[in-house]
């Protein structure tokens, strides 16, 4: 049994060096791109249409990131409410990665539709 215990303890270490790394990869995801979206802008757009296409599409990778943290925490967490309160963050964060992928979706729509009604 305690052979049992001693290689849990590592196996829930690994998982939260795992968790972190996939947080930290998360926020230099939206750090980085956030900052070369908005230094491409101020070089090249006229309008932000593609800044923001672009920046939603690194933002929902970010999310998918610290969503897929969010899953490996609720296999180490121990008690019911921890649980709870990580399904609730788990939830909102799936909304909002499914909120963005429309709004590119339909930003994507709206450009091809500028550019078949313009032919030049």
């Amino acid at each position: 049994m305690s052979d049992f215990l001693f290689v849990e303890r590592y196996v829930i270490q690994f998982l939260y060096i795992l968790i972190l790394l996939l947080e930290v990869y998360g926020a230099i995801v939206i750090i980085y791109s956030s900052n070369a979206v908005f230094l491409t802008f101020l070089r090249t757009s006229r309008d932000g249409a593609k800044a923001r296409l672009t920046l939603a599409s690194y933002l929902s990778f970010g999310l998918e990131l610290f969503l897929g943290a969010e899953i490996l925490r609720t296999v180490v967490s121990r008690d019911l409410q921890e649980i709870k309160v990580l399904s609730a963050i788990i939830a909102l964060r799936a909304i909002i990665t499914l909120l963005i992928h429309w709004e590119v979706r339909q930003e994507w729509k709206e450009l091809d539709r500028v550019k078949q009604a313009d032919p030049t």
